[in-house]
């Protein structure tokens, strides 16, 4: 059992930055690939960033690439998500998630995630 929790949103004007955490309770945790999603109001959850197991894979969707990093330490058992040069359009609730396959960081689809955080919400003011 995996139990994850999300901090660091909040309120941004356009073009700042903000840093998310996911911290994960339980045991193993880099033997879990983490992602973080995200889900706009009126809008399906989708994909962000993903990180391998070790931190040497990483993937992003296209339109946070070369503005979001993802990273992980896991001796402290926390992923974070690096936001910068935010536009409205990444408002959004913030989710992180394990898996214990990284095939989503290549499929970029949230299907075979095995744990969720509650989210935290981000938003970007123009």
């Amino acid at each position: 059992q995996v139990q994850l929790v999300e901090s660091g949103g909040g309120l941004v004007q356009a073009g700042g930055s903000l840093r998310l955490s996911c911290a994960a309770s339980g045991r193993a945790f880099n033997t879990y690939a983490m992602g973080w999603f995200r889900q706009a109001p009126g809008k399906e959850r989708e994909f962000v960033a993903g990180i391998s197991y070790s931190g040497v894979s990483t993937n992003y969707a296209d339109s946070v690439k070369g503005r979001f990093t993802i990273s992980r330490d896991n001796a402290k058992n926390t992923v974070y998500l690096q936001m910068n040069s935010l536009k409205p359009e990444d408002t959004a609730a913030y989710y992180c998630a394990a898996s214990k396959s990284s095939h989503f960081i290549v499929t970029m689809k949230e299907y075979g995630m095995d744990y969720w955080g509650k989210g935290t919400l981000v938003t970007a003011s123009s």
